[in-house]
């Protein structure tokens, strides 16, 4: 279920999404508040996370956080700009945008497989923090490389973070799905597959493209041979999807950047 931001107070939470933050002390402090939470949406999800549950994890009662941030709304919020810092703020372009632009969404794809409760924030209302700004101002800087017209850039720049969101998705839900199900991957496919062939012996008459296209397994994932086969797909998918969108950009630049 999509989470929405900006739900709290406006004038309230925008001013302590561009706080100065305060250096780490031994007390309970606003930072010590988000950085719980967030621990505690990376270990059990973002449904795990309530006031009382933060509190719990920090030693203290809900009612303790409420000098901190007035609600959930305003917490999630906290937390979404907060971890969003944890991205590059730079990439060279010594080796061209194209080389940038893959490091970048290799990145992106990786922070949100570190913090898959972000991809449950819509994007349909940002948060408006500092944080969220500068991870626009990073990529903004090397699609500026390309040359391409600033309304141009502006639909790239869309696309990019679009698929990187949604590639990650999908790796995430492949990650989760046993857990969520109790059943493995193998396990589901190989209790269905004979189904498919029992209920509809023509599938592959019916279907020749989508039997096709689906012959052959997806390369393994490098590094993870144990991977779920969903996750291999959705990496090869990743790389394979990443290429010809970066040609595409290319060809864009070679059309005269408009």
């Amino acid at each position: 279920m999509a989470i929405f931001a900006g739900q709290g107070d406006a004038r309230r939470s925008m001013r302590l999404l561009w706080r100065d933050p305060a250096p780490p002390g031994p007390g309970l402090s606003l930072e010590a508040v988000v950085a719980a939470a967030i621990e505690l949406a990376d270990r059990d999800g973002m449904a795990a996370v309530s006031m009382r549950a933060v509190g719990r994890r920090l030693g203290r009662t809900a009612m303790a956080l409420y000098t901190y941030v007035a609600d959930k709304a305003e917490l999630v919020d906290l937390m979404y700009d907060q971890v969003l810092g944890e991205l590059p703020a730079d990439y060279p372009l010594d080796d061209g945008w194209r080389a940038a632009l893959t490091a970048w969404a290799r990145d992106g794809r990786a922070f949100y497989l570190r913090h898959p409760w972000v991809l449950q924030v819509s994007q349909a209302r940002p948060v408006l923090g500092p944080h969220e700004f500068a991870s626009l101002e990073t990529l903004v800087r090397i699609v500026r490389g390309t040359g391409l017209a600033p309304d141009v850039l502006r639909g790239v720049v869309g696309a990019l973070m679009q698929f990187v969101r949604g590639a990650a998705a999908v790796i995430a839900d492949a990650r989760s799905a046993a857990a969520a199900t109790g059943v493995s991957d193998e396990e589901w496919w190989y209790s269905r597959s004979p189904l498919l062939e029992e209920v509809a012996p023509d599938f592959a008459e019916r279907f020749p493209l989508a039997t096709w296209v689906g012959a052959e397994d997806p390369p393994e994932v490098p590094g993870d041979e144990c991977a779920p086969y969903l996750e291999r797909d959705a990496v090869h998918n990743f790389d394979v999807g990443l290429r010809v969108l970066l040609d595409g950009i290319e060809a864009a630049v070679a059309r005269g950047g408009e």
